[in-house]
């Protein structure tokens, strides 16, 4: 009994002790929320407020483009091809009598007028061959007057009968001899002549001389035959210079088209425009002049030519060019700049901007440049606002701010 009296005795022992810790923590969890929400009420008129003033400020307006109408202007269609320029004239100078080469007369590659001296071969021998042609002819004249003379006499004693006829029939035939050997002579002094001329040999055109194949001294090959000769150099004209291409059959035919459908409609015109490879605009104007009288079979081609003015001689032979052709007379067309252009996969795009502020994209067909600006070949009208800045404030289905702008028409498409 005593053992169960204890245990009773601790257990009720114990029951207070729980008793008092329960109400300690319920106590701190009751101040903990009252604290809280003694915070929160504190701190709520400042959140209102702040909630309040955010919902009071203006939404930002809308970005602001410049935009602008295309630009109108009666531009002609063209068809671009790749040429290369060659020269008008080229000349191989090669040398039409042997000896050797006493002198040089110009620097490689500088340009030459037609008559400059350019080489000089050893005259002696010529100037010798020349000398004694020239003796020939002296005696072939003396043994002339000798036998005009016989005849002369002849004719006389054949009067008076004192000579047979068949004498002066031999005094005739001898003076025709003599006069065979005159012009024999003077024929011989003529070559001997021309040989000595050929030892100076002169430019025969004007233009851009290479440079010389021979050095002082050498034993120079001439003759009539390019075999033979020696080549000594080459010359190139440059003003005017030829443009040379070749156009595919259906560039053939348009251009041709459009030839015949000008035919009663004023003058056709044949005018090209030409640009060097380190060029962006059409600076160069010449005319087609060639155009050749059938197709390559192998090609499909034809080839044309075209011929420019180089006053400064700027342009050298062999140079690669773009050049096009007139397929079209002048009709409206539109124009943009290319900064005004957008690019969506394959597609082009132009943001137009609609009376209430939209952004409304339109796909574009494009053409060549014309002065800097691109031609507009469908997709739009006249009447579009076209952004021409501001292209990346501009979002399909957003509003934008239009501010008016112009497109201004370079020198060499205005109207």
């Amino acid at each position: 009994m005593t053992g169960h009296t204890e245990t009773l005795v601790v257990a009720r022992a114990a029951v207070p002790a729980v008793l008092t810790t329960r109400p300690i923590r319920w106590a701190s969890l009751l101040a903990i929320v009252l604290l809280a929400a003694g915070g929160t009420a504190m701190f709520a008129p400042q959140w209102l407020q702040h909630q309040s003033t955010a919902a009071a400020q203006p939404a930002p307006p809308p970005p602001s483009v410049t935009v602008a109408a295309p630009l109108v202007r009666d531009i002609a269609s063209w068809t671009t091809f790749t040429g290369q320029f060659s020269a008008v004239d080229y000349v191989e100078l090669r040398a039409q009598v042997s000896g050797y080469l006493t002198e040089i007369h110009f620097t490689d590659g500088q340009i030459v007028h037609q008559g400059d001296l350019l080489f000089v071969i050893d005259q002696r021998p010529y100037q010798i061959a020349l000398q004694q042609a020239g003796a020939q002819l002296l005696t072939a004249v003396a043994s002339l007057d000798l036998a005009n003379k016989e005849i002369v006499r002849t004719a006389e004693l054949k009067r008076s009968d004192f000579a047979s006829g068949e004498l002066l029939d031999q005094r005739v035939q001898q003076q025709r001899a003599a006069q065979a050997a005159v012009d024999q002579a003077r024929a011989a002094v003529a070559s001997a002549q021309l040989n000595l001329d050929f030892t100076r040999i002169t430019a025969p055109i004007t233009g851009r001389i290479s440079a010389h194949r021979v050095s002082l001294g050498n034993l120079i090959q001439g003759g009539q035959g390019s075999a033979t000769s020696t080549m000594l150099t080459t010359i190139v004209s440059l003003d005017p210079i030829h443009l040379d291409f070749d156009m595919s059959e259906g560039d053939y035919l348009t251009y041709q088209r459009y030839i015949q459908d000008r035919n009663g409609a004023g003058p056709v015109d044949h005018t090209v425009e030409a640009s060097l490879s380190d060029e962006q605009s059409w600076d160069h104007r010449g005319v087609l002049d060639f155009m050749d009288n059938e197709l390559d079979r192998s090609s499909g081609t034809i080839h044309a030519r075209a011929t420019l003015p180089n006053p400064d001689l700027f342009i050298a032979a062999g140079q690669f060019a773009r050049l096009r052709l007139p397929t079209s007379a002048k009709q409206p067309t539109l124009l943009l700049p290319d900064e005004a252009i957008a690019t969506d996969q394959s597609r082009k795009l132009v943001m137009t901007v609609a009376a209430d502020g939209t952004v409304v994209p339109k796909p574009v067909e494009l053409g060549p440049l014309a002065g800097g600006l691109r031609v507009i070949r469908g997709g739009l009208t006249p009447a579009d606002h076209v952004i021409i800045n501001g292209l990346m404030r501009a979002r399909p289905g957003s509003k934008v701010t239009p501010q008016p702008g112009t497109i201004t028409a370079p020198p060499a498409v205005q109207g």
